[in-house]
């Protein structure tokens, strides 16, 4: 048995496809100083078609797996515009007079090298992004093919030293059962594209092999423990094989409860919501029982364009989702812009914390037009549905009254123009920054709910980046810190008679089920492959039994405690499948 770190979940056995590690190998060409001009030319259109290339995977990624993941290609789109990057090109060019292709793989490999000399191993694995554009590049300036996978005719285990998103977009997930790299980590991009794809995937088996594994290899691999066989005997064949049924009876199982209402043993019901980035995501999440959309995320919209959306085009896609999900809420927040989200056409300055920058809602009142443009969309897609607008990244009461002066401008323009609306459309914000907690109280005597943004709302708690890998084990969820904010949030909106919900991963996380419960929380927004999981948990849960564990968390001074106490309940509990199977027997 050989361990490496289980970066995506899932049993996989299968044979394994070892990739050929891609090295360019050139010789130092030089050019005639009078043909540095057609060098330049050659560099620019490799660049050319390379971001033509990449926008085109990076679109068709976001139509599989939403926005926030196919992201990934945007850092890649800014590598081949960065100043220091293209500068170090094109000096090579000029002043060591070398082709553009020898000058591309000098640079590549001068800042692989100095990424990978910093004691820092999210940066070690952004190295990755560095040479994956760069070899796109080389590709078309050199005409070369690139490394082909097995044709999809015989599923395998995929083994490489390390694997680029661009390789990984066009992994076909059917056939792919597991992947296992040589390199990287939880935080790589392979691994957030691998577990948005559902794809077993196991990381840093370097140094970890005594042999290198061969083409052919039988592979036993399980993505949650990291855990290893190659050429396993019949016995952990047998055992794992067993593991991989009964994950495939449970997933079964669950998609068995998707009409079912979510509702605790004792009576108590909770609503489950979906965040969704796309149309294709709110058909997923609607397929597995979403009671409506707790957070639509508009930037998709605004993504793979050279110009901001019209009205009408927003309009068609929000009238459209309102329309799909009918009686049940759709909550639409405005655009959510900067720190790792960018747009082609929108030239945002550089920042040294760009999370604590230009982003959101500060954009959205900068550029009232485009703000304006937006909510008129949304405004009138009220008309077709239960639509609720919410502002993101709101930190003062000033910011909040300013976006509703807006809305109320575009309202008078609407009814100057004889367009239907919804005049008492409710109007939300996220709470996501310490700030907006504190005043949480005068914050709810402005506006009709609050979002609970947990991502962000811990990150900036705790002041802890959660990818970057060496600070990621101080990101605690369960931190009592952001406990009490959550429940100062929660008890303000009840005292002011608004809704409340909570998004995120910590809505989706099993065990925080019973801190929901203890604090009234009836609202539950997350992704939509994570709403069946929290379901089945609902139904196996007592409320009664559920709010005496959170008791104590409230009391716990560190995060570790109170993990500890959720996960020991969630044990206790006994959730097993049959019962969910029952609750959906009963309804049927």
């Amino acid at each position: 048995m050989i361990q490496g770190i289980g970066a995506a979940a899932g049993v996989a056995i299968g044979k394994a496809f070892v990739l050929p590690n891609w090295e360019w190998s050139m010789p130092d060409t030089q050019v005639n100083p009078v043909d540095l001009a057609k060098e330049f030319e050659r560099l620019y259109e490799g660049i050319r078609t390379s971001k033509d290339e990449i926008e085109f995977i990076k679109k068709e990624f976001r139509e599989v797996v939403g926005v926030e993941e196919s992201s990934i290609f945007d850092a890649h789109l800014a590598i081949l515009d960065d100043p220091v990057f293209m500068s170090e090109i094109r000096g090579i060019i000029e002043r060591q007079y070398k082709a553009a292709e020898v000058a591309v793989k000098e640079a590549i490999d001068h800042f692989v090298a100095m990424f990978d000399l910093l004691d820092d191993e999210y940066m070690k694995e952004r190295a990755v992004d560095i040479k994956d554009v760069g070899n796109r590049l080389l590709k078309h300036l050199l005409g070369a093919p690139e490394v082909t996978l097995p044709a999809d005719t015989q599923p395998y285990v995929l083994v490489a030293k390390e694997l680029s998103p661009s390789q990984l977009a066009h992994l076909n997930p059917t056939y792919v059962l597991g992947i296992l790299t040589m390199m990287g980590g939880k935080t790589s991009h392979a691994s957030i594209m691998a577990r948005a794809l559902g794809i077993p995937l196991i990381a840093g088996l370097e140094n970890k092999l005594s042999t290198p594994i061969q083409t052919g290899d039988m592979i036993v691999m399980d993505g949650e423990t990291g855990t290893v066989h190659i050429q396993p005997d019949e016995l952990t064949l047998k055992d794992y094989s067993s593991r991989r049924a009964k994950q495939q009876r449970k997933k079964e199982q669950l998609e068995l409860l998707a009409t079912v209402q979510a509702i605790t043993k004792d009576g108590v019901p909770l609503r489950l919501l979906g965040n969704i980035s796309s149309v294709k995501e709110l058909e997923l999440a609607l397929k597995y029982g979403a009671e409506g959309v707790g957070l639509f995320r508009t930037e998709f919209l605004y993504m793979d364009r050279s110009s901001f959306p019209t009205e009408d085009e927003q309009f068609e896609v929000y009238k459209h989702v309102a329309e799909k999900v009918g009686t049940s809420s759709v909550v639409i927040r405005t655009l959510d812009i900067g720190g790792d989200k960018h747009l082609d056409y929108f030239q945002l300055p550089e920042e040294q914390n760009p999370f604590l920058g230009y982003r959101a809602i500060r954009i959205s009142l900068d550029r009232t037009d485009m703000f304006k443009t937006q909510m008129a969309a949304i405004l009138r897609a009220s008309h077709y549905g239960s639509v609720k607008i919410m502002f993101p990244m709101i930190s003062s009461v000033e910011e909040v009254q300013a976006a509703k002066a807006l809305l109320a401008e575009v309202k008078a323009e609407l009814d100057a123009r004889n367009v239907p609306y919804n005049r008492e459309i409710p109007v939300g914000i996220m709470v996501e920054v310490p700030a907006a907690v504190m005043i949480v109280d005068l914050l709810a005597e402005e506006v009709d709910f609050f979002s609970i943004g947990t991502n962000d709302l811990v990150q900036y708690v705790l002041a802890v980046d959660r990818m970057n890998e060496q600070i990621a084990h101080m990101y605690h969820p369960y931190h009592p810190a952001v406990l009490r904010m959550i429940r100062m949030t929660v008890e303000a909106a009840r005292n002011a008679g608004i809704g409340v919900s909570v998004c995120g991963e910590l809505a989706a996380d099993e065990r925080s089920l019973p801190l929901w419960l203890e604090m009234g929380v009836s609202d539950l927004s997350m992704s939509p492959q994570a709403l069946l999981k929290v379901k089945h948990r609902i139904l196996n849960t007592a409320a009664a039994e559920a709010k005496e564990a959170a008791k104590a968390c409230f009391r716990y001074r560190t995060s570790e405690q109170t993990e500890e106490q959720l996960t020991a309940f969630s044990q206790r509990s006994g959730v097993t499948l049959g019962k969910g199977k029952e609750a959906k027997e009963k309804t049927s």
